[in-house]
């Protein structure tokens, strides 16, 4: 059961939620939209028609108008909007402290709202929450790297590896995990539509929800071929589910830098 439900109270028969249901199965059934019971099977999840209602008279899957936010108004200026996305950077220095739970907290749930191919939103937030967990993951990945550059086993391509390890062990310098006090990764089940971009972009709506709330954060390519392909057992422990791909890594907390304008790249466009 999607439990949708109509309050006749305030519905106009506009037929908004009807023309949008991307499935196609809302129809106006003595003058108020319906679903047939046969095709409620078909029904996405997407909560089109809660969201297009201007009265809020629809309620779907257990969800009512009154627990969503009103948009009108509600949206930033577009020149903050851009300011967001050309200042942000990718933070390789951070301050020794946990985010406050709330915000992290918040900042997930707002990521959790990030697209999916078919809506199945499947991703996984697997998150190291804690400064102290933080710091004994990167004790035992760089302990299982230290192992891996001994015995001489890195991978053809990895030799680069070796580099950062003496770097760890001449210095205590973190290279892979730069000093961050948390680490988020994105996992899908590979069975979905698209697990690689679903996880992809949800990271993206974490990484700019993030650095508007004064949180840093670098996308971790080093961190995702340790964790996955050098120590597997590392991914175990994590509790990434053996039917997922790993999407990716991302570090972040408070940032120990801080920039003061926004960089100037130029965009590849190819004009059809």
């Amino acid at each position: 059961m999607i439990n949708f439900i109509v309050d006749q109270s305030l519905c106009t028969k506009c037929g908004g939620c009807v023309a949008d249901c991307p499935a196609m199965i809302i129809a106006m059934e003595s003058g108020y939209p319906a679903i047939a019971a046969e095709k409620e099977a078909a029904c996405y999840n997407c909560q089109h028609c809660l969201t297009v209602c201007p009265t809020g008279a629809v309620s779907i899957l257990g969800l009512k108008p009154a627990g969503s936010r009103t948009l009108a108004g509600g949206y930033p200026a577009p020149d903050n909007v851009e300011m967001l996305m050309k200042g942000r950077r990718s933070v390789r220095r951070y301050k020794d402290e946990n985010l406050d739970p709330a915000l992290l907290q918040h900042l997930l749930e707002v990521a959790g709202h990030a697209p999916s191919g078919m809506n199945t939103r499947q991703v996984r937030f697997t998150v190291v929450d804690d400064k102290d967990k933080m710091a004994k993951l990167r004790e035992e990945v760089m302990s299982g790297l230290v192992q891996i550059v001994r015995d001489n086993a890195l991978p053809e391509g990895l030799s680069y590896y070796a580099d950062f390890i003496s770097m760890w062990e001449k210095s205590r310098f973190d290279v892979i995990f730069r000093g961050a006090p948390h680490l988020l990764i994105t996992s899908a089940p590979k069975s979905v539509a698209s697990p690689l971009p679903d996880c992809l972009i949800a990271l993206s709506y974490f990484e700019l929800f993030a650095q508007a709330n004064g949180v840093g954060t670098v996308w971790n390519g080093l961190a995702k071929v340790a964790i996955n392909d050098l120590l597997p057992g590392v991914r175990k422990r994590l509790g990434i589910p053996d039917d997922h791909l790993f999407g990716y890594a991302m570090a972040f907390g408070r940032p120990a830098v801080h920039y003061a304008r926004t960089a100037q790249h130029g965009a590849i466009i190819h004009r059809v």
